[in-house]
């Protein structure tokens, strides 16, 4: 068991599996010329395996894909199915262009949920956004989802002035279908333009939920970071990560492996742990995992604290999103 000293119990894993992406969201990858990590840098199908092994021998319980775009990884068929076998929860993160050609692999890897990230219900916004002409496609590929019984989250990124008028829309997306969207606070990281302005609130979120619709607040699950609701009369819930105005610190469970193999024990933490060189250099990879557990910050990587309006985002040491994996 994982525990780090201020006694949190650690058994949630998130591998990227690349740092490439299809899409180009503004606040991710602003620039069409981004360059990704040289192959020679990415964990290898075996290497994955390998320390997804130790991680799994030391109480992981739950283990979460991502990207980039994680199903932009030629090997991810293979990855999904040896990873299957461990005693865990297997799910992914995805923009969701390309499900429809991994129903079967999820299904033979007993995936049951999976999160698609969708910032906009507009496929004129979708555009502006993404960079990309397929929200239909991405459309049709969630309802399919819905249609072969997966339990599918909508991670939507909510900004000021940008896509907050939709939130309303996407609460409606509930009323027929068993949906759930979780709205995102918009976070600080490398070059993604984030300013206090932009951030879109917990309070001001349930404010404009309220406009429309009654909801009650549903029971938070162990280690929840998503603060759900349910409306009336609707087959599907509404949430809220509230890392900005209402961090969920203090019964964190959770580690982050990127792409290149370095392990991260907060999304917001400076430092990083280099699993994958101990490991191709044959050393034993444990005692890495327990220190950078054990060297946790109590909240939000030690970096900021407090009024998120107070926060200078200059000051802020992490690498872009895309590069630590959703």
């Amino acid at each position: 068991m994982l525990k780090d000293n201020f006694g949190r119990t650690h058994d949630y894993l998130r591998i990227s599996l690349t740092d490439v992406c299809n899409f180009r969201c503004q606040y991710c990858i602003p620039d069409e010329n981004t360059s990704f990590m040289p192959s020679s840098r990415l964990m290898k199908v075996d290497e994955i395996d390998a320390i997804a092994r130790e991680f799994v021998k030391l109480g992981v319980k739950k283990i979460r894909l991502t990207g980039g775009e994680p199903l932009v990884r030629k090997e991810v068929s293979e990855i999904l199915l040896a990873l299957s076998k461990y005693p865990i929860e297997l799910t992914l993160t995805t923009n969701g262009q390309r499900t429809n050609e991994f129903i079967e692999v999820f299904k033979k890897a007993g995936i049951k949920s999976i999160n698609v990230s969708l910032d906009t219900l507009d496929k004129d916004q979708f555009f502006s956004i993404t960079k990309r002409n397929v929200f239909g496609k991405v459309w049709n590929n969630i309802q399919q989802l819905i249609d072969e019984g997966f339990h599918v989250k909508i991670n939507t990124v909510v900004m000021r002035d940008f896509n907050d008028t939709e939130i309303l829309d996407f609460i409606e997306w509930t009323k027929n279908q068993s949906v759930h969207v979780r709205f995102i606070e918009f976070m600080p990281f490398d070059k993604n333009q984030w300013n206090t302005q932009k951030v879109f609130s917990y309070q001001e979120i349930l404010d404009v939920a309220a406009t429309k619709y009654s909801f009650i607040r549903m029971k938070d699950g162990l280690n929840e970071t998503a603060k759900k609701f349910k409306p009336f009369g609707h087959e599907g819930t509404f949430a809220v990560i509230s890392t900005m105005s209402a961090p969920f610190c203090g019964n964190c469970n959770r580690m982050r492996l990127t792409a290149d193999g370095k392990m991260k024990n907060c999304l917001f933490s400076k430092g990083e742990a280099d699993i994958l060189t101990a490991l191709r250099n044959s050393e034993d990879i444990v005692p890495i995992i327990k220190q950078c557990v054990a060297s946790k910050a109590e909240a939000l990587g030690g970096q900021f604290e407090g009024d998120y309006k107070k926060i200078d985002a200059t000051k802020i040491a992490n690498r872009s999103m895309i590069n630590i994996g959703g």
